[in-house]
């Protein structure tokens, strides 16, 4: 038995009177029943299913499965059985009308204005995404179709459903081409779109209320262009609202400033940190001539520091080893449970330090690598930083031995 549907007959009918005629469960989805008659919309088109209760239990989702309408409900639920009286979520159905209409409606424009073809929809919790057929959206085609959907909108035209076969639709304007066969239901505006599609919409394009674009980004060598129609476009309004309302305490500025005031912020916080680090660089300087100091009459300048980053250690090792052409540099930073490490070797001694690495990291599971002259690398910290700075200057003693 095909079950009626109710949602073709009046996208606004928000409640019905209905029979199980068909019970189960799938091994994902959990609990469904099978109506002879439902305003419950199965997930379609680029438009989610309906949501609501049924005898009150929630309707979590509404799929079309083996040609049958399946009413899926919270597992560990009993399932209804004979008539049942059905509710659908009427806000969350009339918020998928005015976005998959305002689709509709800014589909056209695109296609109207500057022959670009939608290639895909997809109807979101929070906003509404198309996928056009251009590489690129210019700021100007953007204000322009939002320009000409809000006037289709604020025109208050009707929107007429009709079905027929696809020879008969044929003989429309097509937005795209029909990808069924048999009979076809078109949604029309008239002088503006005739499209088909198997989707809920408002008996007219002022229902929409509004559409705000959003943003676009490349997607495969496409336009995905991400908005928002109806009450969306307010909820939009207020979030941004609070938003700004926030920045302009943080700023102490009036909204009208706030992107001076973000601007200046930024300049300064970009000089602070250019001050920042040219002081950090003198202290690396500084730190490095005395540690030379500290080491210069031994075979090798080692120092163990605590959680210092990796970055810092580099710095240092280069800044020694540039200044003194001779110097052997092993720097280690213990971390919780690890250690990292840093060699250089000045462009005046003899020593391979990537035979060094071979040799070293495997003392603590680690990896790294480098070149002649510098290695660095990390591991677990199964030895302690003494053992091994000994294995580093017993191999430094070694390559002098057999120099």
């Amino acid at each position: 038995m095909v079950t009626e549907k109710l949602f073709y007959q009046d996208a606004y009918q928000q409640s019905f009177h209905a029979e199980v005629i068909k019970s189960g469960a799938d091994h994902e989805e959990g609990p469904f029943v099978v109506l002879d008659r439902t305003a419950f919309y199965p997930e379609g088109g680029g438009q989610p299913a309906d949501q609501g209760k049924l005898d009150g239990r929630e309707v979590l989702d509404v799929q079309t499965v083996d040609g049958e309408i399946r009413h899926y409900l919270r597992a560990g639920e009993d399932v209804p059985k004979g008539k049942v009286f059905g509710e659908i979520d009427w806000e969350r159905r009339f918020d998928h009308m005015q976005q998959h209409m305002g689709q509709h409606i800014l589909s056209a424009a695109f296609e109207e204005l500057f022959d670009i073809p939608t290639t895909s929809f997809h109807l979101g919790e929070d906003t509404v995404t198309i996928d056009l057929n251009i590489e690129a959206l210019s700021e100007e085609q953007m204000v322009a179709a939002e320009a000409k959907a809000n006037e289709i909108i604020l025109d208050n035209r009707p929107v007429e459903t009709k079905w027929m076969t696809v020879e008969e639709a044929s003989r429309y304007p097509l937005r795209k081409a029909l990808a069924v066969t048999g009979d076809v239901r078109l949604v029309i505006i008239p002088n503006w779109d005739y499209n088909g599609c198997g989707g809920t919409h408002p008996s007219r394009t002022g229902e929409v209320m509004a559409v705000k674009l959003l943003k676009w980004e490349r997607q495969r060598k496409q336009a995905r262009l991400e908005f928002v129609c109806g009450h969306r476009v307010l909820k939009q309004l207020h979030d941004k609202q609070a938003v700004l309302k926030k920045l302009a305490q943080l700023l102490n500025s009036p909204q009208a400033k706030m992107s001076e005031a973000a601007e200046r912020l930024l300049q300064e916080r970009k000089d602070l940190q250019a001050e920042l680090e040219d002081r950090e660089e003198r202290l690396l300087e500084y730190e490095a001539g005395a540690l030379w100091q500290k080491h210069s009459n031994e075979q090798a300048v080692i120092e163990v520091f605590q959680g210092r980053s990796i970055q810092s250690l580099q710095k240092l090792a280069r800044l020694i080893v540039s200044k003194e052409k001779h110097a052997i540099v092993l720097l280690i930073a213990e971390g919780e449970g690890k250690l990292q490490m840093v060699a250089a070797a000045g462009a005046a001694t003899t020593i391979n330090l990537k035979e060094y690495a071979s040799l070293i990291f495997p003392l603590i599971e680690g990896k790294g690598g480098g070149n002649p002259h510098f290695i660095q690398g990390g591991g677990r910290r199964i030895v302690t930083s003494k053992e091994l700075a000994n294995a580093f200057l017993k191999k430094i003693a070694s390559d002098i031995k057999n120099s």
